[in-house]
């Protein structure tokens, strides 16, 4: 035999032996590093995690595409549109493997909660503005949680992520954004469900509504943002029912396990893409294409990356949530003397409708007002007036105190509020929306729009009426 032919014929040969030999051992070590991540997490978690979450992937995809109200679907799906069965099950088949996450628990405990805390402490002052230690201990342990949150940046995913971590592990519904390498991978082995937000195609609306009501069912912690997408205004949306509608379709009160939603207010001092957002806005704006945006990003890190080699940067203010009142599906419908199984459509979203709003309204309550809204609503009172130090401080001191009046929840650190103003100013002043001249502080009239979207986040006339998604 050729010596250039026996060769690779060796070098496959030990390839096959070393694949037989340490695959084997690989795949142990790494189940193991699992199993002792989960020992640990349940050790620890107040909620623990269900063994649906911990089901392989594949087996929740089969258990999805043979669901009966799915495969009646695709029978319905094939008949509208003439198409063969087959070719109906084949287009399920692909939706359960885009919706069903791969949930790693050594990723999530380990790799994301490292991720997020490096993250947020890095970047944020992070606060945890009030936990009711109370109200959520009376919570039962077999409960299914899901926590309903006002969606001002991407960074909210991290940031509740690491303030939960010792309390539960949470499975997030994600947008189509994240639906790149490696992100996906990422965000799939942390739990999430992507979720195709503007779709309208029944086919599609069934399989990700079974799947959330499979997971509601097995009491899967979920953290859900209402609003459908990141605030471009800064004000609480609208909050879409569809998920709402998923979860308590199947949701029975005299079962095993309550269903508690517990509402959370989050807030920062400084949105990252808060330009980018309010973009969104401008009709004479031009769409940002990803090469641009790359860029963009590229330029803001490296930026700060020079600040801070010569000492001159700053975190982000600070970045609080607070946790509302939980509220109890079968307290609620009790005293209502509502069977939201027994209503028909229509009846059943004017239900759901009014939960909802409700749910909007807590978490409304308990965004937390945080230095640069309360400065930012302060100069707009009257953006053309230049306010010295002590004006500015008198001004916001009657703000905290009419918001507080209001049951705005407000976050003052240090509890001293002069230091809040200064923390205000001085982030303001960095993104030069405010200008100092002569111990006097004057609004950039081109940044009024900045001011408008973070006083926006206090706004005491928020929407929190509801819009029906077809479903």
């Amino acid at each position: 035999m050729p010596l250039w032919v026996a060769i690779p014929l060796l070098l496959l040969a030990a390839l096959a032996v070393l694949d037989r030999l340490l695959k084997p051992s690989v795949r142990w070590l790494l189940r193991q590093r699992v199993n002792r991540a989960l020992d640990e997490a349940n050790r620890k978690l107040r909620i623990r995690l269900q063994p649906f979450k911990l089901t392989k992937r594949s087996v929740l995809i089969d258990r999805l595409i043979f669901d009966p109200e799915v495969i009646e679907a695709a029978e319905r799906h094939a008949r509208t549109n003439g198409m063969p069965r087959e070719v109906a099950l084949e287009t399920v088949k692909r939706y359960a493997h885009e919706i069903v996450p791969a949930f790693n628990a050594y990723v999530y405990f380990r790799v994301g909660f490292w991720l997020s805390r490096l993250l947020a402490r890095t970047l944020y002052r992070v606060r945890l503005a009030a936990l009711d230690e109370r109200a959520l201990s009376e919570v039962p342990s077999n409960a299914t949680v899901v926590f309903v949150m006002n969606h001002r940046s991407n960074f909210d995913y991290l940031l509740v992520s690491y303030l939960v971590a010792e309390q539960t592990a949470l499975s997030y519904a994600v947008g189509e954004w994240a639906r790149v390498w490696p992100i996906e991978s990422l965000v799939r082995s942390m739990g999430a469900y992507f979720v195709r937000r503007r779709s309208r195609n029944d086919l599609y609306r069934c399989v990700l509504a079974r799947y959330v009501a499979m997971a509601t069912v097995e009491g899967v912690t979920q953290a859900i943002y209402p609003e459908g997408g990141l605030s471009r205004d800064g004000r609480l949306g609208s909050p879409k029912l569809g998920l709402f509608d998923y979860m308590l379709r199947a949701y029975d009160p005299a079962g095993p396990r309550d269903l508690v939603f517990v509402p959370v207010g989050i807030n920062y001092d400084r949105v990252l893409e808060d330009r980018t957002l309010m973009r969104d806005l401008d009709p004479a704006a031009g769409r940002v294409g990803p090469l641009r945006a790359t860029w963009t990003f590229l330029r803001f890190s490296l930026k700060n990356v020079g600040l801070a080699s010569v000492g001159r940067w700053y975190r982000f203010g600070y970045a609080c949530v607070k946790f509302g009142r939980p509220l109890s599906m079968r307290r609620y419908l009790a005293e209502r003397e509502i069977d939201l199984v027994g209503l028909e459509r229509a009846a059943r979203f004017e239900r759901v409708a009014a939960l909802a709003a409700e749910l909007m309204a807590r978490v409304r309550e308990v965004i937390p007002a945080l230095p640069t809204s309360l400065v930012s609503a302060v100069l707009l009172r009257d953006p053309d007036r230049a306010r010295s130090e002590l004006e500015l401080k008198a001004g916001a001191q009657a703000l905290i105190e009419e918001l507080e009046e209001s049951g705005v929840s407000v976050y003052v650190p240090r509890a001293d509020r002069d230091y809040a103003i200064r923390v205000g100013l001085r982030m303001l002043t960095l993104r030069r929306a405010v200008r100092e001249l002569e111990g006097l502080f004057h609004t950039v009239p081109e940044e009024l729009p900045l001011l408008r979207y973070y006083a926006n986040s206090i706004a005491p006339d928020a929407v929190v009426t509801a819009q029906e998604v077809p479903s």
